[in-house]
């Protein structure tokens, strides 16, 4: 009779009880929210859950965090990311995600909610990333499906990090003290029977001390290699191999012939080894984890740096201290020296210097006058400083970088993808390999059979082929992360070693993204013609755009329709029935013959011609130089493919001593360039920042947007340069080429160590024990060997992209 219940495990009610009907057959759970929740995934055609799980699942319960307390604005604008297109998204923590059927459900579960158009659920870090159509359901629709499948959402912040983490790391260490103390134990108890303590006449006290060896090494077996055996079953469950398979059949298979021998009172028992193997192994992964929890510390510090309080000016000019989350567009926040940005918006006042170092990894103090930006998460040094808010929530830098790196942590690469599968044949081969130790032996001497097919289970066990990949991605995408390069993509890496060329846009990205104009010809009065350009370009985050909106802020605004931003040339609209164009003169003067003073200057013209020229003045962006020339010494050749007229992407490529540039280019005509290099067998980077861009970004091998350009240009990346300092680049690529030289690395070592230990294993050379040392010695120096990767500061030298991929 069934005594839990068959939902969550928990113990049945000696009252009321209740059954659910899942698949045809009745079912005992213990209250109705096990109930309705059993019951909702079997509509859905989702019963194969309770055949993959490995372990129970949560118990549905009411929640501080249930569906109605998501449906609060303030918290909902504060987790919900506007998406182009009428979309949003949401990334949160996910409690109760136990195993890999969990992910299964959970994406099954919010695949069929309406609306619904992607999930994404990282298991390791129990994150989802959903994205649905705003008009067809909303974030309360999500919570609702969740908690109906037994699931608990927790908003992305601090408190749900720290717990997160902390009950894994508990959980880790807990186990691998366990099986280190009865390693330790019995080791001391197998020695006395190793050398020969007690004859043959002391044949009680030689028992004895077997059965102590029983006693210590049970609690690391049930206890301490349970996730073994759990990941052993989700693998079967799912009709697969995975490395968890030979480790659970060769602890299982030791410790159940060793209490076999010491019932018939044989000769040999193996309670030290089976002990060895898991703590070892534990003590691997341990490692392994504590790696990961490193790389995911710029996430969750990010995710903490937003203050939980701000200190907002009321009208009559007093300070009200108020909830971050209920700061709204428009506020005025009196920031203290010293105190957090609470959101994004405009400095007021006074000049002051901010900290961005946890934004853009510069370490420098940036010094900010009126109307400059100010971005939540970074700090005020000196103070106070008055702020306008203009971002709050999921729409802030701070929210998206996050979201970025969250985005990446959530994907499998390719390249883990690839070493998952080859450790699957691998396995396979082992076990058959095993089978045949255990055949040979069968006929050569049955008494070495068992001892000669654990060895070859255990030393051959591929760990260590398996850890390579993610060791050293995981290094690398956090190191990557420190220094202002957010991998929104973690293919990127791979591609990013390999690169051979790289093709940058001029405006925003080569040049600083803040120009000024320092001249304006006009046909009439200069403030209507700026009011007319600036009404065109209020909309566009081009830099060229964003000057004249600048320069035309004290102008009364004029009432110009239908406005159009052309890719590449500029912006049209129609204003008392004419027909505006600003952009360069080609653009602006489509039937007439461009004169040549035009050829430099941004030109506002309608169907009779030129209304006004506006020439601007740019300055190279900080450490472009530096970053051209250590991407020389990296053997990347550089071009510059620019929408700007000839003479500005000259100069600027004579300034940065580039030889080869393009100008007046569409997003076509730099697609077309993209592709002729690539049918050279090239690998082609493209930087740039604008929506204009974001063709040629989604083109390239390589996709790399500036942290300060355009939501489509980052969304179309692979890459994104949260420094201003270029030179972030080529450190990026030294980097991506020297993980991929530690994974090859390690690959090889993994491989070489099992083609050496397995016939000396099969052969009967190699004692369980030994094999237990040598297998998890292999897989510490796999982890130890990832975290070499960055010791030293990448230098810009010669190392080819060929090299790192040898």
């Amino acid at each position: 009779m069934n005594t839990a219940c068959w939902h969550c495990g928990e113990a049945l009610p000696t009252g009321e009880q209740f059954s659910a009907t899942v698949s045809g057959q009745s079912h005992p759970v213990c209250c109705i929210g096990c109930r309705a929740a059993a019951e909702w995934i079997d509509q859905l055609g989702l019963a194969d859950y309770y055949r993959l799980r490995s372990e129970p699942a949560l118990r549905p319960a009411a929640s501080p965090n249930d569906a109605a307390s998501w449906q609060h604005a303030e918290l909902d604008r504060h987790l919900v990311r506007e998406l182009d297109g009428g979309k949003q998204e949401a990334i949160m923590l996910i409690d109760g995600v136990r195993c890999a059927a969990c992910v299964w459900l959970i994406e099954r579960a919010l695949g069929v909610v309406p609306g619904v158009e992607s999930v994404q659920v990282n298991a390791v870090a129990r994150r989802a990333r959903v994205t649905w159509e705003s008009a067809r359901c909303s974030l309360a629709n999500i919570i609702e499906a969740l908690q109906r499948a037994g699931y608990r959402a927790l908003p992305l912040d601090a408190r749900a990090f720290a717990d997160s983490r902390r009950a894994e790391s508990r959980s880790a260490l807990k186990r691998l003290i366990v099986a280190g103390f009865g390693a330790m134990q019995a080791m001391m108890f197998a020695s006395a029977l190793y050398f020969g303590v007690f004859d043959a006449n002391d044949a009680g006290t030689r028992d004895l001390f077997r059965w102590f060896g029983l006693m210590v090494s049970s609690p690391v077996v049930l206890y301490s290699a349970q996730p073994f055996f759990a990941g052993a079953m989700r693998a079967l469950r799912a009709r697969r191999l995975a490395m968890d398979v030979p480790v659970a059949l060769a602890i299982a298979i030791i410790y159940g012939a060793s209490i076999f021998e010491s019932l018939r009172g044989g000769h040999e028992v193996y309670f030290d080894s089976v002990s060895m193997f898991v703590f070892f192994l534990l003590l691997g992964r341990h490692l392994e984890m504590r790696a990961r929890h490193r790389a995911g510390d710029l996430t969750d510090a990010l995710a903490k740096l937003t203050p939980a309080y701000a200190d907002r000016v009321a009208a009559d000019g007093s300070i009200e201290r108020i909830s971050a989350s209920a700061l709204a567009g428009g506020d005025r926040v009196r920031i203290a020296s010293g105190a957090v940005v609470p959101a994004d918006g405009i400095l007021l006042g006074n000049p002051c210097r901010v900290d961005e170092s946890m934004l853009s990894g510069e370490s420098a103090a940036v010094t900010k006058r009126a109307q400059d930006s100010l971005v939540a998460g970074s700090v005020v040094l000196s103070g106070p400083a008055d702020m306008q808010v203009q971002r709050v929530g999921a729409d802030t830098v701070l929210a998206a970088i996050v979201a970025l790196v969250s985005r990446a942590q959530s994907e499998r690469p390719r390249l883990a993808l690839s070493g998952e599968r080859a450790a699957a044949r691998f396995v396979a081969r082992v076990l058959a390999l095993a089978s045949l130790t255990a055949i040979g032996w069968s006929v050569v001497d049955p008494s070495r059979a068992f001892a000669a097919t654990l060895a070859v289970l255990v030393v051959s066990c591929p760990c260590a082929f398996a850890l390579a990949v993610p060791a050293a991605l995981t290094r690398s995408l956090a190191l990557l992360a420190r220094q202002g390069v957010l991998v929104v993509h973690a293919d990127a890496i791979e591609k990013l070693a390999m690169a051979t060329h790289a093709v940058f846009d001029k405006t925003g990205t080569l040049s600083e993204p803040k120009m000024e104009i320092h001249h304006v010809d006009a046909r009439f009065a200069k403030n209507d013609a700026l009011a007319l350009a600036a009404a065109l370009a209020r909309n566009s985050h081009h830099p060229v755009a964003r000057a004249i909106a600048q320069a035309a802020a004290g102008v009364p605004a004029a009432q110009v329709g239908q406005i159009e931003e052309v890719a590449g040339s500029g912006v049209r609209g129609t204003f008392a029935a004419h027909d505006l164009r600003l952009g360069h003169a080609a653009f602006a003067l489509p039937a007439h013959a461009p004169e040549p003073s035009l050829a430099d200057a941004v030109v506002l013209a309608d169907e009779t011609g030129v209304i006004a020229e506006f020439h601007m003045s740019e300055q190279e962006r900080s450490g472009a130089r530096a970053a051209i020339s250590a991407l020389a010494c990296l053997g990347v050749s550089v071009e510059i493919a620019s929408g700007d007229v000839e003479a500005r992407v000259v100069a600027m490529a004579r300034k940065l001593g580039v030889d080869h540039h393009h100008a007046r280019q569409t997003p076509a005509d730099k697609l077309d360039r993209l592709n002729a290099l690539r049918a050279n067998a090239a690998c082609v980077i493209a930087v740039g920042d604008g929506i204009n861009d974001a063709p040629v970004l989604a083109g390239a091998d390589v996709a790399v947007a500036m942290g300060n350009g355009s939501d489509l240009a980052q969304a179309s990346s692979d890459i994104v340069l949260s420094a201003t300092d270029l030179t972030a680049l080529p450190r990026a690529i030294a980097l991506a080429r020297e993980t991929m030289t530690v994974l090859r690395r390690n690959q090889r070592w993994a491989l070489a160590y099992n083609l050496l230990a397995i016939p000396f294993a099969a052969l009967g050379f190699v004692p369980p024990w030994l094999a237990a040392l040598g297998m998890s010695l292999s897989s510490l120096v796999v982890v130890l060997n990832a975290t070499r990767i960055g010791r030293h500061a990448p230098a810009a030298t010669g190392s080819q992209p060929h090299e790192a991929m040898a």
